[in-house]
C-alpha cells in the first residue's frame, strides 16, 4: 500500500506549495499561482498591498479582493507564513519551522535556521513542564556600521 503525502512534509520549494495544493484540494488558480511564484522569487515578506502592486508591475492582472483571499487561503493551509505586525500582516514563502532577524535600521525580516541546544530546551521544558516539539526565535538588531 502507497503512502499517502504527509501534511507535516516542509515545504521548500515552489514546486512543494504547488504540490500542497494539491494534496489538500486546493485550486490552483491563475492567481493563487502568481502569488506563490512571486513570494518565492522575492524571498521575502510582503505585505498584500506589495504583492498586489508588484504583481500589476509585473503585467500579471490581479484584483486587490483576489489578493487578499488567496493569501489568507493560501496562510490558513500552512502552505504561506503569515506574520502578524502593528502595521499589518506580512507574508512569505517559508512555512515550515524557522527564526527570524529582525533589522531596525531597515524593518528587513531574515529567515533563518536556528538550532538551539538540547540543554535549553529541556530547561525550558522543566521550568513550564510543557514538552517542546517546536520552536520559532525572533531576534532583533541593527545593521554594523563599517
Amino acid at each position: 500500500m502507497q503512502d499517502s503525502i504527509p501534511l507535516t512534509k516542509p515545504i521548500r520549494s515552489l514546486e512543494d506549495a504547488v504540490e500542497r495544493c494539491q494534496v489538500l484540494g486546493m485550486r490552483l488558480s491563475r492567481q493563487r499561482r502568481y502569488i506563490l511564484e512571486l513570494l518565492w522569487q522575492a524571498r521575502e515578506h510582503l505585505s498584500a498591498r506589495e504583492i498586489y502592486d508588484r504583481l500589476n508591475r509585473q503585467g500579471r492582472e490581479i484584483g486587490h479582493t483576489s489578493v487578499y483571499q488567496n493569501l489568507e487561503a493560501l496562510s490558513e493551509q500552512g502552505i504561506i507564513e503569515c506574520l502578524e505586525r502593528s502595521d499589518g500582516r506580512l507574508y512569505g514563502h517559508t512555512s515550515d519551522s524557522h527564526s527570524h532577524v529582525n533589522c531596525l535600521d531597515t524593518d528587513q525580516i531574515i529567515d533563518i535556521q536556528v538550532e538551539l541546544p538540547e540543554a535549553l530546551i529541556r530547561q525550558v521544558e522543566a521550568e513550564t513542564g510543557v514538552k517542546i516539539s517546536d520552536y520559532r526565535v525572533d531576534f532583533y538588531g541593527r545593521k554594523e556600521k563599517a
